[in-house]
């Protein structure tokens, strides 16, 4: 179990966080806010990379600074951009960490082609990684991740950029990964996380604003809101939240608290959460 206490995390006169308290279990955690709300941050206290101003950081009871190397021995990090050889093979680069991160070489080979087969980069393991795109390469990111099969997993932004059919792939890995680990997952695509976090954190003015399944969340904005013909004109308060085509048209999104005539009242989603909450 890992345990947020009262963390605060300022940068000179700037408070980055303020008075966090979260625990996590097993599962998939979509940590959800906007960019600059504090998600790196965040991210970066629980790997220890940086340390907070105040409150502190348990596992299992234990002060992760305090744990040391026995902490980051249950740790898998796959941060924005990591670092690679380009004329590396998967199979080469993960040998290199292995090493690194003090996996028993007699377990070494066996591992590598478990997590090369788990990111479907089996027939890809002897390649050179200049040529891969990019959702090859974060697949090579996720298997280094869990070379040391941790059981905290944490990934910042692991979807930016990657095509849709990769982030699929990569949703579904992160499924089959979560059923006995603690899985952390910062992002600000509402997609990424809608269907397979078990639990949404979403941070606003630098602090916690809500962790609650995704359902829960959007439950709040049941009712609330509708779609209309764009042509139709609105005369009461609404937040507009985007427009989308269907065979009949253009289509407002809005959220009231009462529907205007003429429109229809359709299930909230958590991105309509995510644009009502950040305005």
């Amino acid at each position: 179990m890992l345990t947020v206490e009262h963390v605060t995390k300022k940068y000179g006169d700037f408070t980055a966080l303020e008075e966090l308290s979260l625990t996590f279990t097993e599962g998939v955690y979509g940590l959800l806010a906007p960019n600059g709300a504090g998600k790196t941050t965040l991210i970066k206290m629980l790997t220890t990379l940086l340390f907070p101003t105040a409150g502190q950081i348990l596992w299992n009871g234990t002060e992760i600074n305090a744990l040391g190397a026995r902490y980051r021995d249950v740790l898998g990090y796959l941060p924005q951009q990591f670092g690679y050889y380009k004329n590396d093979t998967p199979r080469q680069f993960l040998r290199y960490l292995a090493a690194l991160k003090g996996v028993p070489r007699a377990q070494t080979e066996k591992r590598i082609d478990e997590l090369l087969s788990l990111v479907s980069l089996s027939d890809a393991a002897d390649k050179k990684m200049k040529k891969f795109s990019g959702g090859m390469l974060q697949r090579v990111g996720i298997a280094q991740a869990m070379l040391n099969d941790p059981k905290l997993l944490i990934l910042d932004e692991p979807t930016a950029g990657l095509d849709p059919k990769e982030r699929v792939r990569f949703r579904n890995i992160i499924h089959s990964l979560a059923q006995d680990r603690i899985v952390i997952l910062s992002t600000h695509i509402v997609s990424d996380i809608e269907t397979i976090a078990h639990q949404v954190v979403m941070l606003r003015d630098h602090r916690l604003y809500c962790c609650e399944p995704p359902q829960s969340i959007c439950s709040g904005l049941r009712g609330k809101v509708c779609e209309l013909p764009a042509e139709v004109e609105v005369h009461v308060p609404h937040l507009l939240l985007g427009e989308r085509q269907d065979a009949e048209g253009a289509l407002h999104r809005l959220i009231c608290e009462t529907p205007p005539p003429g429109a229809r009242v359709v299930a909230p989603t958590l991105e309509d959460v995510f644009l009502y909450v950040y305005q």
